[in-house]
C-alpha cells in the first residue's frame, strides 16, 4: 500500500507560478510512472503530465512549455512546477502512481487562478 499526499496548491493570480509536491509513503524508485491529473468542476479528470521510471516526460498540449514534472527518488516525491498560470488551469490536481503492486491516487490539492 502506498499513500500519496499532495501539497502546494492555493490561490494565485494569472501569470503566477506554483509548485505542487506529492510525497509517497513508500519507495517510488520502482514506480513505472508517476503523473499529475486535474479535474475542473463539471469536467472529467484529465492527464496533465507524466514521468516514467526512465525519466521520460509527456504533457498535455494545454500545459506544454508552462508546466514541468520531475521526481526525486531519494525523497519519494514528484513535483509539478507550474508557470504562466491561466484561469483555465483552475482545478483540483491529483497525484497518481503506477506501480507493479497497484495504482494509487492522492487526495487532491486545489489550484485556483484568479485575479
Amino acid at each position: 500500500q502506498v499513500q500519496l499526499v499532495e501539497s502546494g496548491g492555493g490561490l494565485v493570480q494569472p501569470g503566477g507560478s506554483l509548485r505542487l509536491s506529492c510525497a509517497a509513503s513508500g519507495s517510488i524508485f520502482r514506480a513505472r510512472a508517476m503523473a499529475w491529473y486535474r479535474q475542473a468542476p463539471g469536467k472529467q479528470r484529465d492527464l496533465v503530465a507524466i514521468i516514467t521510471g526512465g525519466g521520460t516526460t509527456n504533457y498535455a498540449d494545454s500545459v506544454k512549455g508552462r508546466f514541468s514534472i520531475s521526481r526525486d527518488n531519494a525523497k519519494n516525491t514528484v513535483y509539478l512546477q507550474m508557470m504562466s498560470l491561466k484561469p483555465e488551469d483552475t482545478a483540483v490536481y491529483y497525484c497518481y502512481v503506477d506501480m507493479t503492486i497497484g495504482n494509487y491516487w492522492g487526495q487532491g490539492t486545489q489550484v485556483t487562478v484568479s485575479s
